[in-house]
């Protein structure tokens, strides 16, 4: 047995989160893809057939009521409120993580002065929401102006809008400094909208404590909602009567049931909402957050920390000299929860990694993304994704 093997089993041992890997339907495979796609809560398949079943095939319409669903978007919002830092009644549940982009940036564009006619927007960010942006901007008369986080501060004036940010990068893993740009975006006077696909679930986000303007993110990641789980939107209860979504609905309706020929917005989150909420994938998220019952994200972070920590002290010991550079950053304050290596056949490289029982998953051209989601990765499972690499590299 090596020493990193024992190291391995000394960290299990000593997991407080451990016993939660039971509440997940798991196999013999090292499953490091938990930030594209997280496992399956073992709760969430007999929640479905009793939505399913009992909800939709006895109650039928009356579940809207009886079944709670007209409720269901701001009831599982106030279940996620904790996990990004947030208080009950400024989180709805719905549409998808583009969706509800397009609601925010455009509706904090609409918070500002028509003076303001410039969209800043995360030059490394993911591809849809620099889409989105400039479709954002068309529709509000204003350009988008792309910027490395890091340079932000330099480029906020009298001209910004909006300045839409990610909270922790796709590709590198690498964790931006939320607090810090959220004040650098309010000197300016502008509104800012954070990301949050990559950092819900997996370490501590403080919305209200740093006083974050708009927020969306997506449930499918470390959230465990499942494929295509309806993403959130988070506004802050200071500026939910200003807030003007641009895909008013019925559903945000002050009168939802009225059927008024003239748009009356709802108060508070609700306005957030558009259409009929899907009801079979938002009850699924529903029961998949119960497994953060007992869990702080505080507990959480640590173990992430450690587990990507492991992971790295794993690559150096076991897998060639420069076979690999890490793109992550290796201090704490600046990782989420996910170790980005740079790898000159990264695509091939991951196929025979899941061909060996090793799930990442590759992004062009050349990376290796390893998502370490703590409620169910193990230390041990990390030393023998280590080995499997240094293998494969070999």
């Amino acid at each position: 047995m090596s020493e990193l093997t024992r190291k391995a089993e000394k960290l299990d041992a000593a997991d407080e989160l451990a016993a939660k890997r039971a509440e997940f339907v798991l196999d013999d495979v090292v499953y490091l893809d938990g930030n594209s796609l997280g496992a399956l809560p073992v709760a969430v398949p007999g929640r479905l057939e009793d939505v399913v079943r009992r909800q939709w095939g006895e109650l039928r319409i009356r579940s809207w009521t009886e079944g709670g669903w007209w409720t269901a978007p701001e009831r599982i919002g106030d279940r996620i409120a904790p996990l990004v830092g947030a208080a009950p009644g400024q989180i709805v549940v719905g549409d998808s993580t583009s969706v509800n982009v397009f609601k925010a940036v455009v509706g904090a564009v609409r918070l500002t002065g028509p003076e303001r006619d410039e969209i800043v927007v995360d030059a490394t960010t993911f591809p849809t929401d620099g889409y989105i942006a400039e479709s954002a901007a068309r529709m509000t008369g204003c350009t988008v102006r792309p910027v490395e986080p890091s340079s932000l501060p330099d480029v906020l004036g009298g001209r910004t809008a909006a300045v839409l940010l990610n909270h922790v990068d796709y590709r590198s893993g690498r964790l931006h400094d939320l607090p810090s740009l959220t004040a650098a975006v309010h000197a300016a006077g502008a509104v800012v909208v954070w990301d949050l696909c990559h950092s819900a679930g997996a370490l501590p986000v403080g919305l209200d404590e740093h006083g974050v303007d708009l927020a969306v993110g997506c449930t499918y990641k470390y959230l465990n909602g499942g494929p295509g789980s309806p993403a959130f939107l988070y506004v802050r209860a200071d500026v939910q009567e200003r807030f003007d979504s641009p895909l008013p609905g019925w559903n945000s309706h002050a009168e939802p049931f009225g059927m008024r020929p003239s748009y009356e917005a709802a108060a508070g989150a609700v306005r957030g909402r558009v259409g009929t909420p899907d009801i079979l994938s938002m009850l699924a998220l529903e029961a998949a957050l119960e497994v953060w019952d007992g869990v702080t994200v505080g507990a959480v972070r640590a173990k992430s920390l450690a587990l990507t920590d492991f992971f790295l002290e794993c690559v150096e010991a076991y897998v060639p000299e420069g076979r690999v550079s890490c793109v992550t950053p290796l201090a704490h304050g600046e990782r989420g929860s996910q170790v980005a290596l740079r790898c000159p056949d990264a695509g091939d490289v991951m196929t025979r990694l899941i061909e060996r029982g090793v799930v990442g998953d590759f992004r062009h051209p050349d990376v290796l993304r390893f998502g370490f989601t703590p409620l169910y990765v193990g230390f041990a499972e990390v030393e023998r994704a280590a080995r499997v690499l240094a293998e494969v590299l070999a």
